[in-house]
């Protein structure tokens, strides 16, 4: 018999894995605890941009393969094997991670629970966490019942999301025991016949692997902006250099885009939980870096305000200033920790006149700051503009015609936070450009 599976959570983690466990065939009952929610999600439709999502879900809450509740307990007795994809957001007090949803994951799950089954962690998490709910399932699931707790890290981009599901660089099992190993496995049978590498380890490592990955490609980023601050000041084209050292293949191209520097919902909060666990620990000192990581990629967000500064003349008051960009990255629609609205918020709050486009995330961005001016298009945004930033790099804004936005500013200063333009070809249409880490 076909295994039927249940997904805890239905944000962006839980409906691209319940989705995407449809598309593989499966029966999928997802748990979500808002009933506007689950009512939106069982017409088929998302609150949030991500490329195929949509569609996706739709075909398949059509099909009836995917369907969606706000009872563990219906859950409990339709799975076979349930994943817990709820949030883990930093702490308010401090920067550890909230662990609030997942422990309530399972603690409205486990009482429902009956005969075999297994429960697969997915969220990020700080490590231990996957022991410390295996004794918490164990307190709390009925009296002769089976169940063992396995984990499964995501490795999602936003963006990529369905792809990275589908067919992922590599799939993690922490697993206590054969059988677990064995129920992950067939599961997982449709993409591993793909030839996709498998690491079969430990709950606990399997945590570690997620957490340390998001570590490594936030040091990466952080590291090429710390090359940048020394390009700026000795003229060097930061460019150039990621080019040259990325072609050893030790160090690899990839991540190594000087800029605005990482934001979003994922690495800002997960480094910061990771230092806070080091620290519970008594490991500490073996973190310690991370915080200079944090701190070069906040220091991006200032520089760029500084570089608007000196382009303004020295004076950001009054000025009217076009940005192209709200989300974090392109392909999304997530606004948090973004550097792009960062950015422009401090822009207005030094006085200028700050219009903002983006092509997915000009609903969430005006949720999160009101008080800025949004616009239907680039163009729009430019009109009238005494300087233009472009500040997350979708498609749409690498291949705009210089003379097509300059026709319409006050003035050609263009700042690009990103490095996605061609220099040159803005320079010979009379822009003034400038970008981070560039002569």
């Amino acid at each position: 018999m076909a295994l039927r599976l249940t997904v805890i959570g239905a944000g962006y983690l839980g409906v691209t894995h319940a989705a995407c466990m449809a598309e593989l065939g499966y029966d999928v009952l997802a748990v979500e605890i808002d009933s506007d929610k689950v009512a939106t999600l069982a017409q088929g439709r998302i609150a949030f941009y991500e490329p195929d999502l949509q569609e996706l879900l739709s075909r398949h809450v059509a099909s009836g393969r995917l369907r969606f509740t706000s009872s563990p307990a219906e859950a409990a007795a339709f799975g076979d094997v349930h994943f817990v994809c709820v949030g883990t957001p930093q702490r308010r007090d401090g920067l550890a991670a909230d662990l609030s949803q997942v422990d309530a994951a399972i603690d409205q799950l486990a009482p429902h629970l009956d005969g075999r089954c297994l429960v697969v962690g997915k969220s990020t998490v700080p490590v231990g966490t996957a022991a410390r709910l295996s004794e918490r399932l164990a307190a709390h699931a009925p009296p002769g019942s089976n169940v063992e707790l396995a984990w499964n890290p995501e490795f999602l981009r936003e963006g990529k999301a369905v792809r990275d599901t589908l067919a992922p660089d590599r799939l993690v099992f922490g697993v206590q025991s054969a059988a677990a190993e064995k129920v992950l496995r067939e599961l997982y049978a449709p993409v591993l016949d793909q030839g996709i590498p498998l690491v079969v380890t430990d709950p606990t490592t399997a945590e570690l692997v997620k957490v340390a990955a998001n570590s490594f490609l936030a040091t990466k980023i952080s590291f090429i902006n710390a090359m940048s601050e020394l390009c700026e000041a000795t003229g060097a084209d930061v460019v150039a250099l990621a080019d040259a050292i990325g072609h050893d293949p030790r160090i690899g191209r990839s991540f190594l885009d000087a800029g605005l520097g990482f934001g979003g919902g994922c690495l800002p909060k997960d480094i910061r939980a990771f230092m806070a666990r080091a620290g519970e620990l008594g490991v500490d000192q073996a973190l310690t870096f991370l915080r200079e990581v944090d701190a070069i990629n906040m220091r991006r967000r200032y520089r760029m305000v500084d570089l608007a500064t000196q382009e303004c003349d020295g004076r950001i008051l009054g000025t009217r200033i076009g940005v192209l960009g709200a989300a974090f990255k392109p392909l999304s629609d997530d606004v948090r920790d973004s550097p792009a609205l960062n950015v422009a918020a401090q822009l207005q709050l030094q006085g200028a006149h700050v219009r903002v486009y983006d092509p997915q995330a000009n609903a969430k961005a005006a949720a999160l700051f009101p008080t800025l001016d949004y616009s239907d298009s680039a163009v729009e945004a430019a009109t009238g503009a005494d300087l233009v930033l472009m500040l997350t790099e979708w498609r749409e804004f690498c291949e705009l015609d210089p003379d097509t936005l300059g026709a319409v500013v006050a003035r050609k200063r263009l700042l690009d936070g990103r490095n996605a333009l061609d220099p040159e070809r803005w320079r010979a249409a009379g822009w003034t450009y400038r970008a981070l880490g560039r002569p």
